[in-house]
């Protein structure tokens, strides 16, 4: 999931301070999870911006803030509230606030978070970075554990030579992450794998802006020609 964490408020309504009327956008999934865009989030929001002197003239949790096309579809039915407002703050990760710009390609659009990290969320409202989005995936050949995200060297072949009492040397409080693919490999019967050689990482796979067309596209057919 996409984490994300509230913005300075004050700072926030003083950067929108040309802005009157406002309409809200949440988000269901990410955003809810993280306590950032869900309706708890967005009543406080509606209720600082009423506390500044702004007007809120609607409000909505997407289902799924940076599905463009289903937001669009999901705020035909506040369209009035929309079309009143002069600024839109996104309370989502980024792609939720670039959605948003697509759809209000004339009004103001904010986000009212700072989107930080892909993560798992390990106890309820508490997020650990576990992938770093690089493109090509090796946790396959390290025991599921991602040496890119959890080395802050993203070291591919063992620990660095200040790993001390099992820790990292980068950050001493917290574990190697090789010293974690070493103990998962032996639980699992698989320490051979340690002494592979994996390759120079392909950084090129994680050159941005990156797209990605899911759906293969179909071969054209061919129609036969009888003799």
């Amino acid at each position: 999931m996409i984490i994300s964490k509230k913005k300075d408020r004050p700072r926030l309504i003083e950067n929108m301070k040309r802005y009157d009327r406002f309409y809200l956008i949440g988000c269901s999934e990410c955003a809810s999870l993280c306590g950032t865009g869900n309706d708890e989030a967005l009543k406080e929001m509606a209720d600082d911006l009423k506390a500044a002197g702004k007007t809120v003239t609607g409000m909505i949790v997407a289902k799924t803030g940076c599905q463009t096309l289903g937001t669009k579809v999901e705020l035909k039915k506040d369209k009035d509230a929309c079309d009143s407002s002069d600024c839109v703050i996104v309370m989502s990760c980024g792609a939720g606030t670039q959605s948003a710009v697509e759809i209000f390609p004339d009004k103001a659009v904010y986000p009212s978070n700072d989107t930080l990290f892909l993560g798992n969320m390990t106890r309820f409202q508490m997020f650990d970075e576990r992938c770093s989005l690089c493109g090509e995936c090796v946790i396959g050949e390290t025991g599921g554990i991602c040496p890119i995200t959890k080395c802050p060297k993203n070291l591919l072949n063992g620990p660095c030579g200040g790993t001390k009492d099992g820790n990292c040397e980068v950050s001493p409080d917290i574990k190697c992450a090789w010293v974690m693919i070493y103990e998962r490999q032996k639980k699992l019967g698989t320490l051979d794998k340690m002494e592979e050689i994996n390759p120079p990482k392909d950084w090129s796979h994680s050159q941005r802006p990156r797209n990605l067309y899911a759906k293969e596209p179909k071969e054209p057919k061919v129609k036969e020609i009888k003799a």
